[in-house]
């Protein structure tokens, strides 16, 4: 593969397609947490750039030293990131409940949304890190895409599909933080079950098709 147009433009397209599943957990983190800042959205869309850059670079080197190992592993992939999906999703419709019944069980109020049930919550590192695994684990395939090329071919693509991540992801951000106000209580619920949803549609896509 040389240094051409063409080169370019696959890494950009394999960055849009990889970045899709990051894209719309940004979103549901900006519903969970609209008054996040603009440094931790900077952190929360360069960790999945980060997740989109090293998973590519990992699959390109079990492509060229343990081939068989990494193909069996390959089937493992949809499960991994549905069952991280399904936990972080479940999780969160459940504190969502769980807080709501708490704080509104002797509330004789008709409009609950000043209770601290309904406050937004902040992003947790150890969650974060858990979808930036989730959320990029099927980019270990891309491996076998760029396997023929070079080492430093293979590094200046992923970092091109990290970089269209980064810039993607923080779009998801910003349309996230927009469509909480109409959320409001319902936000973390919303967004556990858009979790849920991209975790089985991971999984479809990578038992199926």
């Amino acid at each position: 593969m040389d240094w051409n147009f063409i080169f370019f433009v696959n890494s950009v397209l394999l960055g849009v397609g990889l970045a899709m599943d990051a894209f719309s957990v940004s979103i549901v983190n900006a519903i969970q947490e609209p008054g996040m800042r603009a440094k931790k959205r900077a952190l929360v869309a360069g960790t999945y750039a980060f997740f989109q850059f090293a998973m590519p670079m990992i699959g390109w080197l079990c492509v060229h030293t343990v081939a068989k190992i990494f193909t069996a592993f390959q089937k493992f992939i949809p499960w991994i990131a549905l069952a991280l999906l399904l936990y972080i999703g479940i999780k969160m419709i459940v504190e969502s409940i769980g807080s709501q019944n708490e704080e509104c069980k002797n509330c004789e109020k008709k409009d609950c949304s000043g209770c601290a049930a309904n406050k937004t919550k902040t992003l947790a590192l150890s969650t974060l890190m858990l979808q930036g695994i989730a959320t990029s684990i099927d980019a270990l395939s891309v491996g076998f895409t760029i396997a023929e090329y070079g080492a430093v071919m293979a590094a200046v693509s992923s970092l091109i599909i990290a970089a269209v991540t980064f810039a993607i992801c923080m779009t998801g951000l910003l349309i996230g933080k927009a469509a909480a106000k109409n959320l409001s209580s319902r936000a973390q619920i919303v967004g556990g079950c858009i979790l849920i949803f991209i975790g089985i549609e991971i999984f479809v896509r990578g038992v199926f098709f």
